[in-house]
């Protein structure tokens, strides 16, 4: 296994698809995944730092696993078949549960837990970074990169701000 370092989302244009960008700790290949964007913005806010009131998703699965007396020892990038990656939780105790990269890992940044690749995946699916890569390209990239995060979780407030309780109310159950 080969421990990366998670760099951040970007979205591919002109699609507008969000992308998990990681990258070998010790090493020049990045692996870029395909995500949802309540994956991507689960992952971007917490990388910027955006806290919310109440916990999301990844935050009350954290929350759980700590409160059954469990950590998450490492997230593993275990497989990739026909385009789709497979990643699993790997549990203190040698327990390994399932689970969607993009969900593993919004849970790896908020307990800082280390993500490891399989070297078969990143061999079939990592793309190489080279140092003669156009460094001003690179700081346009990033600065995009920021630029959108912040309209992102701009948008995100304000659908917040366009909400009340009453849009969560109770459903009949209709039997």
């Amino acid at each position: 296994m080969i421990k990366m370092r998670i760099v951040g989302v970007r979205v591919e244009m002109p699609s507008q698809q969000p992308i998990l960008i990681l990258v070998e700790e010790e090493g020049q290949r990045s692996l870029p995944i395909l995500i949802g964007s309540s994956e991507a913005t689960a992952i971007a806010m917490h990388l910027q730092g955006v806290r919310p009131a109440r916990p999301l998703t990844h935050d009350l699965l954290g929350q759980v696993i700590t409160a059954l007396g469990r950590t998450v020892s490492q997230v593993q990038i275990v497989d990739f078949r026909e385009g789709t990656f497979f990643g699993e939780l790997v549990f203190d105790d040698g327990t390994t549960v399932s689970a969607r990269p993009s969900d593993a890992i919004a849970l790896a940044v908020r307990g800082e837990i280390p993500v490891f690749v399989n070297a078969a995946v990143l061999d079939s699916a990592g793309i190489v970074v080279t140092e003669s890569d156009d460094d001003d390209a690179l700081d346009d990239e990033a600065a995009l990169d920021e630029e959108q995060s912040e309209e992102e979780v701009e948008r995100f407030r304000e659908f917040l701000d366009t909400i009340s309780p009453d849009d969560f109310g109770a459903e009949k159950n209709e039997e």
